[in-house]
């Protein structure tokens, strides 16, 4: 296959600023902005439906330690198991043993499964803390959560990672940082895209069905369309790790699945909830 002549070139830094051992990546940018996106909105979920603002102020830790463990541990364990069980360090800590020496790498790995793994978690213990609904509180983080899952699937642009197969789309993108000579689908940007018009979605649903948060439909929904998304768009990917060869759907489809019937029942239990639940 020969590159397209009009193929997009791709190969930008990593760092945003860099002064000296400072720096600031892309990645870690897109990461803290669809935080915040995710956290304002949440926020205006809780006024709206005037929740203490003690009870809405825990949220972010819990859910910002449980999205960061939970998508590392989801990596290591998921994907590479036997290289992070032999090096539980790198594993834990975002360093790499290089040539002897340890390096800040920064957390070269995070799975999504993972991290909505971890975020139950993260979001089990704060219900434990604050008496609040389990329903309605993940409701009120599945309305968020595209605009995070598109900026961090963004980053994975700007770092060249999960990137397509090879293309002759006019869209394809030469990946160059990878080594990878001939275009490529840019994968991660139709997922970001995809995120983003997922929740353009939710917001409108949210306007027209607010009576709707606490009864699993907007928790449902994004885990039914973000889910399924991620599992046909793996069709179009590079493998990530070598035990993924042959294999007739991937891992990440593997654990897409079970997301994909969690969140088709939670929109089935919506349309039996009533309000007094």
């Amino acid at each position: 296959m020969n590159p397209i002549f009009n193929a997009i070139v791709w190969a930008p830094s990593e760092s945003i600023i860099s002064i000296g051992s400072f720096e600031i990546r892309y990645y870690a940018l897109c990461w803290l902005v669809g935080l915040l996106s995710a956290y304002f909105v949440v926020k205006k979920i809780y006024n709206d439906s005037n929740v203490k603002e003690e009870l809405f102020d825990p949220l972010f830790f819990y859910c910002f330690f449980g999205i960061l463990i939970g998508a590392r541990l989801g990596h290591c364990l998921f994907y590479e198991p036997e290289y992070y069980l032999a090096r539980p360090i790198e594993m834990l800590l975002p360093i790499k043993e290089i040539n002897g020496a340890w390096k800040f790498t920064g957390y070269a790995g995070l799975a999504s499964h993972g991290g909505t793994i971890g975020v139950i978690i993260g979001l089990l213990l704060y219900i434990r803390k604050t008496k609040l609904s389990f329903m309605w509180v993940l409701d009120c983080l599945g309305i968020a959560a595209p605009i995070f899952a598109a900026m961090v699937r963004f980053g994975n642009f700007m770092n060249s990672e999960i990137i397509g197969l090879p293309t002759d789309a006019p869209w394809g993108v030469i990946f160059a940082k990878t080594g990878i000579t001939v275009p490529c689908h840019p994968a991660q940007l139709y997922e970001s895209m995809a995120y983003l018009v997922i929740f353009i979605v939710i917001i409108f649903l949210y306007r027209k069905f607010r009576n709707k948060v606490g009864s699993g439909l907007f928790s449902g929904f994004t885990l039914f369309t973000i889910f399924t998304f991620r599992f046909f768009i793996e069709y179009i990917k590079e493998v990530q790790v070598d035990f993924e060869n042959g294999m007739l759907i991937n891992m990440g489809q593997i654990l897409s699945i079970p997301l994909i019937i969690a969140g088709g029942y939670l929109i089935y239990r919506s349309f039996r909830w009533k309000a007094t639940e």
